[in-house]
């Protein structure tokens, strides 16, 4: 099928939904309140309402504002087992978020796109974007982010239960949808409905470029390190006085520069002191670590516990508490054992006229909980594009050969279904 007939309404409904601002906290969402945000709560229960005036009668919001939906299958394919669609509701706080007012470069020439605040997607430096000549481009103007991480595939869903609801030709079995809040928090799957989901296999919607696939992902921990020092006056503070502050940025100096986010690509795993704070009796530095191999982890784990051994023996009298906390695994190993369900995703890429580029993901989805809970959730594409930024933009070509792709995975599914090739 091709989508493009449909480009229109998807585009308007991306644009309506990322015009609302819902970032997530991490702060609320860290001290156990889901949604972190009231906002992520309003776009759920406003979505829920326009699935149920496209046709849906099985759509709900519960107290954690999860929406879990059901698309009926066609007539006949009931006893399909069925696969799930997800997508996240908020956005990330790494840039401003609300307001965002997005803005359509239609038929773009291939200049610089000059955006507010001296922000420029340059093709020059942007690959991607250059790539799109032509191409209906979307970003925000600039004092903000986009939000098409991930409101991108929210829309995406939203269009094709649109889509098979008013198109009987398109074979399918039942669908469930959910759409999830604090996915950029890392909680997004810490109070998921499981017990509603009826599905053995997911999907997230919540990837990159055209024809990207992802079934892996760094393995996640959280290392909260606290630093205990000896407040004096700072007359005479010698040999008296241990300073939480000096430890913290000791540790932190001592994590590897060659293994950081920026300066790591493609398989390589890293540190990352996301946050410090404190005074000098207390101090406090959080640290993403990140590695695809397990092994590798737990060297970058007891690597740090030798820096904190270290700067306690450089601050004699001060002393260093890690906490470790997991946040997610990668999901190769999970996703491996249920062959089928990546296959499929391949195949419907081709029948959407891509060939599928299997990638790591350098991060996590809620697919990758929803792996670990039991339940393999390769990612697909969804044709945004710098996420996390202002430079954040979205190929609404890209957004249709996603839907594209979904409409196509739909058919498979049945397909396969009926030649038992999917394991219920």
């Amino acid at each position: 099928m091709n989508a493009s007939r449909h480009s229109e309404a998807l585009l308007a409904r991306f644009l309506r939904y990322a015009a609302r601002g819902t970032q997530s906290d991490a702060a609320v969402a860290d001290a156990g309140t889901i949604p972190s945000t009231e906002t992520q709560r309003k776009l759920a229960e406003d979505i829920a309402t326009e699935l149920r005036g496209l046709g849906l009668t099985d759509v709900e919001v519960d107290d954690n504002s999860y929406l879990v939906a059901r698309v009926p299958a066609s007539p006949g394919l009931e006893a399909i087992p069925p696969f799930g669609l997800s997508a996240h509701l908020d956005t990330a706080s790494d840039a401003p978020g609300d307001p965002v007012r997005p803005l359509v470069h239609r038929d773009w020439d291939g200049s610089p796109i000059s955006l507010a605040d001296g922000v420029v997607l340059d093709p020059a430096t942007d690959t991607d974007l250059a790539r799109r000549k032509g191409d209906a481009i979307v970003t925000s103007d600039g004092t903000s982010l986009l939000g098409a991480d991930d409101k991108a595939g929210v829309a995406e869903i939203v269009t094709l239960a649109e889509i098979l609801l008013s198109d009987p030709s398109i074979p399918h079995g039942p669908i469930e949808i959910l759409l999830s809040p604090d996915e950029e928090t890392g909680h997004g799957m810490d109070r998921v409905p499981l017990r509603k989901l009826k599905s053995t296999a997911f999907y997230t919607v919540d990837g990159g470029t055209a024809g990207e696939i992802e079934a892996e992902c760094f393995n996640a921990w959280k290392v909260d390190a606290v630093f205990a020092g000896i407040a004096a006056h700072l007359g005479s503070a010698r040999g008296k006085m241990v300073n939480a502050v000096s430890m913290a940025a000791s540790f932190v100096s001592a994590l590897p520069a060659q293994e950081s986010p920026e300066s790591t690509d493609g398989r390589l795993g890293y540190f990352c002191a996301l946050g410090i704070s404190g005074a000098v009796e207390r101090a406090e530095v959080s640290v993403f670590v990140r590695d695809f191999d397990i092994d590798e982890m737990e060297r970058r784990l007891d690597r740090l516990d030798a820096i904190a051994r270290a700067v306690e023996a450089r601050y004699p009298g001060g002393t260093v508490t890690l906490t470790r906390t997991r946040q997610y695994l990668n999901m190769k190993r999970r996703v491996d054992e249920r062959p089928e369900v990546l296959s499929i995703l391949e195949e419907a890429v081709r029948r959407a006229g891509l060939e599928p580029h299997l990638k790591p993901i350098r991060g996590g989805t809620d697919g990758s909980r929803l792996t670990e809970l039991g339940i393999p959730t390769p990612n697909v594409f969804t044709g945004g594009h710098n996420y996390h930024s202002r430079t954040e933009w979205a190929s609404l070509a890209e957004m249709i050969q996603a839907l594209d792709t979904l409409v196509e995975l739909s058919r498979l599914w049945a397909e396969r279904a009926r030649d038992a090739t999917i394991r219920n």
